[in-house]
């Protein structure tokens, strides 16, 4: 089975930058889902407040059952997220492993 990579990147407030780390900080500690391998939070070298969510999936079964999971702390926090990022930054990528042949 393919993994699946899902990203999203967005830029956020410079103001909200303090705030953000701390919710990220605290994202990462609860976001866990079966199948889920690993979620990280990276800045963009040489672009501040430019950051990429990235979640990598064992499977494209893990990847549709996610949003299933999540909690209703973790929904607070993507809404308080939500509130830091500018408007029309935001983009989302799904990719799917390609499979030795």
């Amino acid at each position: 089975m393919s993994k699946v990579i899902f990203s999203i990147r967005y830029n956020i407030f410079p103001e909200k930058r303090e705030e953000y780390k701390d919710v990220v900080r605290e994202l990462k500690n609860l976001v866990k889902a079966e199948g889920l391998e690993s979620y990280s939070v990276f800045e963009q070298k040489n672009k501040p407040n430019s950051f990429e969510e990235v979640y990598i999936f064992r499977n494209a079964e893990a990847y549709e059952n996610f949003e299933d999971s999540t909690d209703e702390r973790i929904d607070i926090l993507m809404t308080k997220l939500s509130d830091m990022i500018k408007e029309q930054t935001t983009q989302y990528t799904t990719l799917f492993e390609v499979e030795n042949a």
